[in-house]
């Protein structure tokens, strides 16, 4: 995969078994470069970043790597996954790159790459990365080396982009919210947007030191937003992961909406203005109970593989709009062509904001079913999907639950492990259910 890099320690990780190391990501960067240039004369990369510290080394070595292919730089500096889409497209450039490992801890980074339509890029693209990388590099002679420049006013860029997704008749005055940027790329971002919307902001986890991403902060680490909500008498927390496309609410209870509730706000409001919404992709962990309730009001929802590009794929496929998973990476492809945690959340609030209600008014039809999930480590050689007696059991608790309930047996796609998840109206019955399957599969 091109895609993503995921690192154990920001300077050493794996690309399959291709170290990332500075080297390596000078020689990426120049077969990038090699690859958009049998296309274009003189092409421009954007460049971004989260705040990991490793962000500089791997900054410096793409920016080598594409100079030296003859492609010209523009480094945009920390700015979230999302910002890095929408300025490729908007600054009409070949490429943009961002520099980051999403929601996980410091000492892991990444690269991911965005068309020039701010999108992800097709399979044969990356076939051809990959064939080129492994070909001897071509450093362009001296006058033909590429240039770089810094885009100076990128932040402001974005902010006015974020902001234009909410409605122009609409403002966040009166409201107080708490902004949780999980010590990343939307640090300076992200309570600039909602400030100037009208809000009365209260930031947490917006102090980076290159250490401290995603540390007891942002969309993966909610308690400390519930705290500073209830401490503040907040009416509503926003929590971003360290690049911004994730994003999880609380409102002014303290309550936590994930990003299936989120997905049928965003359909909610839509509906209220007398929008069609002719379907939504969810994944196979999509609550129920939400698939229930959109049903109700006649939109189809299709489950997808767990994984934002599978619920890109069927969003395309079907030629809709709407889709995300409950870890609350959503997609609203008529505000934004990927994920984006700061728009999702606009399009929450001015939901709220338009129809007068609070979140938990707004959903006060849905109540999402209890899910039990168990994984099982699996002996060696075991096939588990051969198991007529899994079969068997699964069928009978299936037609326990009826349409009170659901069973997905999946297999781990890193361990020899199968992940078991029942879920039903009844807690109890879930947990039970899921028991019973996961006891067939153990032995």
């Amino acid at each position: 995969m091109i895609r993503q890099y995921f690192g154990t320690d920001g300077i050493r990780g794996t690309v399959g078994q291709v170290p990332i190391t500075a080297d390596f990501t000078l020689k990426l960067a120049h077969a990038v470069g090699r690859v958009l240039k049998r296309h274009e004369a003189k092409p421009t990369v954007l460049i971004g970043k989260d705040t990991r510290i490793s962000g500089y080394m791997l900054e410096s070595a793409l920016e080598s790597g594409f100079n030296s292919a003859g492609v010209d730089v523009v480094l945009l500096g920390p700015l979230p996954t999302p910002g890095v889409a929408y300025l490729t497209r908007a600054q009409r450039a070949s490429l943009g790159v961002v520099i980051s490992a999403s929601h996980n801890p410091f000492d892991d980074n990444g690269i991911k790459f965005f068309s020039a339509q701010g999108t992800k890029l097709p399979d044969a693209w990356e076939r051809d990365v990959e064939a080129t990388l492994r070909q001897e590099p071509v450093w362009v002679d001296s006058a033909n080396l590429g240039k770089s420049r810094r885009l100076d006013d990128a932040a402001g860029r974005y902010i006015e982009f974020c902001k234009s997704t909410f409605a122009n008749n609409l403002s966040l005055k009166g409201l107080r919210i708490v902004v949780d940027a999980a010590n990343g790329a939307a640090y300076q971002i992200a309570p600039k947007v909602f400030h100037e919307l009208g809000a009365e902001v209260i930031a947490i986890g917006c102090s980076p030191d290159g250490l401290n991403i995603n540390k007891g902060f942002g969309a993966t680490h909610p308690e400390a937003l519930i705290e500073a909500v209830r401490l503040h008498r907040a009416d509503v927390g926003i929590a971003l992961d360290g690049d911004a496309d994730r994003l999880q609410v609380v409102d002014a209870d303290g309550r936590l909406f994930n990003g299936d509730e989120v997905l049928y706000l965003m359909v909610d409001d839509r509906l209220r203005r007398g929008k069609a919404v002719p379907g939504v992709v969810g994944t196979l962990m999509t609550n129920m109970a939400v698939e229930l309730a959109l049903q109700a009001r006649g939109v189809p929802l299709v489950r997808a593989k767990v994984g934002d590009r599978y619920v890109l794929e069927e969003l395309e496929k079907n030629k809709w709009l709407l889709g995300g998973e409950g870890s609350g990476h959503l997609l609203a492809l008529d505000q934004h062509t990927t994920g984006d945690g700061l728009i999702s959340a606009l399009q929450v609030l001015q939901t709220s904001v338009r129809s007068g209600k609070s979140l938990a008014e707004l959903l006060s039809g849905v109540t999402l079913f209890p899910q039990t999930l168990i994984n099982i480590r699996l002996k060696p050689g075991q096939d588990w999907r051969a198991s007529d007696r899994l079969a068997s059991e699964t069928l009978a608790v299936e037609a326990e639950l009826g349409q009170n309930g659901r069973v997905l047996i999946r297999a781990s796609g890193t361990e020899p492990m199968v992940r078991v998840m029942v879920e039903a109206r009844d807690p109890d019955q879930a947990k039970a259910c899921a028991e019973r399957i996961a006891n067939t599969i153990s032995g």
